[in-house]
């Protein structure tokens, strides 16, 4: 009689183990890196929010000392920025401080500050 030829129903189950395995952990990594991606999209967009402010207090007269909470809308979320402006050490300059989160209490996506001009007296 002649032994046919094939995979044994064991040597099958044991190929599907393993191609589940690398399958889990091929699904497990790619999720990780879209988590990864939309955190590095939130940071790159907090900081154009921080710099674009900065520039416009640039622009402006000096703002006036104390804590102002500022929200923005962009690419389709609201953003928080709390924005800072105390005396510098030097009383020709002011020290703006800006942090960028999203409008619902999310984590400090990014920190800026920087020096401006005071007022003339």
């Amino acid at each position: 009689m002649k032994a046919e030829s094939g995979f044994t129903l064991l040597e099958v189950m044991i190929a599907l183990a393993i191609f589940a395995l690398l399958a889990a952990t091929v699904l497990s990594a790619s999720q990780f890196v879209v988590r990864q991606g939309g955190t590095l999209q939130e940071r790159l967009f907090a900081t154009w929010l921080a710099d674009n402010q900065l520039n416009e207090l640039r622009l402006q007269a000096p703002p006036a000392q104390g804590r102002q909470t500022l929200r923005q809308r962009f690419d389709r979320r609201e953003w928080r920025l709390e924005q800072v402006v105390t005396q510098a050490s030097d009383p020709r300059l002011l020290n703006v401080e800006i942090e960028v989160r999203l409008a619902d209490d999310g984590p400090l996506l990014h920190h800026a500050s920087t020096w401006l001009r005071a007022r003339d007296e």
